[in-house]
């Protein structure tokens, strides 16, 4: 059996046991999964981990979330083929990658140069055509492509931003990992103008740098 199969063969025991299991029923989310190569967005160190239901860690002290999380997240988005996405943390193009298999188009802003030259790079060679990046403060957003139908970010600020929300499109959701110590998942919904907020769970995310 080559490497590439034993990585095919990890990856669809990833999808069915810590993904579908855990009622990410979705089949678009899991046909992502199970086709995008997540040992390409680590360092050969950690490929022996690639499909194993935990973050590793990535460049720059960043990580590269659990499989789980990366579907939740997305689930959560609602997304569908003509959704306009945008992502807080490229960090190593994983969650972009499954992003733009989803949506329309993916606007991803990173704030480290050397993690978004490198991501863009990678997905560059993945041959992804919808995926827009840019180096910049995630705090701002990118309001010139604003509004989002979704807007999905993989670091973790101490209150939600309130430029985020200005770019949420009406009907549009957010998923959003906020505090410090103790971290919640939140979705927040634009509904008639106005914002809900919903908690899904615990998490640990790195935290959210730049200027608020």
């Amino acid at each position: 059996m080559t490497q590439a199969d034993e990585f095919t063969i990890a990856r669809q025991k990833m999808v069915h046991n810590q993904i579908k299991k855990r009622d990410i029923q979705n089949p678009e989310i899991l046909a992502a999964m199970e086709k995008i190569q997540r040992h390409f967005f680590v360092t050969p160190e950690f490929h022996k981990w690639a499909y194993h239901d935990r973050p590793l860690p990535i460049d720059k002290g960043q990580t590269i979330s659990q499989p789980y999380i990366v579907a939740l997240m997305t689930e959560l988005l609602e997304l569908n083929p003509v959704s306009r996405v945008l992502e807080i943390g490229t960090g190593c193009g994983y969650q972009t990658a499954v992003l733009a298999e989803l949506a329309k188009d993916v606007y991803s802003v990173e704030i480290l140069s050397e993690l978004a030259k490198s991501a863009k790079a990678r997905l560059k060679a993945l041959n992804y055509r919808n995926i827009h990046l840019k180096q910049g403060n995630g705090y701002y957003g990118w309001i010139e492509h604003s509004p989002y139908d979704g807007i999905l970010v993989a670091a973790a600020p101490k209150k939600i931003p309130h430029r985020l929300t200005q770019q949420i499109a009406e009907g549009g959701r957010m998923v959003i990992p906020v505090g410090s110590d103790i971290q919640e998942l939140l979705v927040v919904q634009k509904c008639n103008g106005k914002l809900e907020t919903t908690r899904i769970t615990g998490v640990n995310f790195v935290p959210m740098t730049g200027k608020p």
